[in-house]
């Protein structure tokens, strides 16, 4: 089963609280959550994994 990540931008401007992405078994090894961009605010370097 492709992996599921929850993600939060932690942005003080931004009013997203979090969003999950649900990757599929095309997605490169070497894919990292600092690949990603809020997809509200479009910041990328606020974007922090959350671990359960």
């Amino acid at each position: 089963m492709p992996a599921t990540v929850e993600v939060i931008c932690e942005n003080a401007d931004c009013e997203l609280d979090m969003f999950e992405v649900h990757y599929t078994y095309d997605v490169p090894d070497d894919h990292e959550v600092d690949d990603l961009v809020c997809p509200y605010c479009t910041d990328h370097t606020q974007l922090e994994e959350i671990e359960l």
